[in-house]
């Protein structure tokens, strides 16, 4: 396990939100941030312009299975590359991730068990198996979890808990575990539990 799926709690601590929406975040519990000292007084959160930029940054980059920042800025990057909207294009970037269609498709639990779950072989796209979380699935391209890996204690209990409902972008056969991203989204269609906000993000980039 990595350390960053280890630790992927105290991301949402840190923060002070409950960035993926799960019932069993202890950030529910414990609102103090991680460290040794117990439960002493958060600080107060940066009022400054930079200080809301990074704050943002460090939410988004985190949701998507606390992404490291050479790769959040290759995909902010790419982004600003792209005709029109710069915080579109970039959840839209994010949001073609194979390992945040997994997610999306809820046959995993949370972003890092999405990754890890690509990483180790699980995934097919156009009937060819690909193991790399950061492939940008393609309109219309098909996505499915690979048959013998379909009984699998995590993939059936993420199924039974169905904590998180399919977004309308994509398209979903529950009983063959298969899917298609229809369209990509815009903002507005994402269902962060958490607001967030990309324009920050761009404007932490740009300065």
């Amino acid at each position: 396990m990595s350390k960053r799926q280890s630790a992927k709690y105290k991301i949402s601590r840190r923060l002070g939100e409950n960035l993926w929406g799960r019932a069993k975040d202890p950030v529910l519990k414990r609102k103090h941030a991680p460290g040794q000292h117990g439960p002493t007084k958060r600080r107060e959160k940066k009022s400054s312009d930079f200080g809301m930029q990074l704050f943002a940054k460090q939410k988004l980059k985190g949701y998507y299975a606390n992404l490291t920042e050479r790769q959040f800025r290759r995909i902010y990057q790419e982004a600003a590359r792209r005709k029109g909207d710069t915080s579109e294009n970039l959840v839209g970037l994010l949001e073609r991730r194979l390992d945040a269609v997994i997610y999306r498709m809820g046959v995993v639990p949370t972003p890092f068990a999405a990754r890890q779950f690509v990483n180790h072989g699980h995934v097919k796209v156009n009937g060819r198996r690909v193991n790399i979380p950061s492939y940008q699935v393609q309109i219309g391209d098909e996505i499915e979890v690979r048959e013998k890996s379909r009984q699998m204690n995590m993939v059936v209990e993420a199924l039974k808990a169905a904590e998180r409902t399919v977004p309308d972008y994509i398209e979903m056969d529950e009983k063959a575990l298969k899917a298609k991203m229809t369209r990509v989204p815009t903002f507005a269609e994402i269902p962060y539990p958490v607001q967030m906000e990309p324009n920050l993000v761009i404007e932490f980039y740009s300065r």
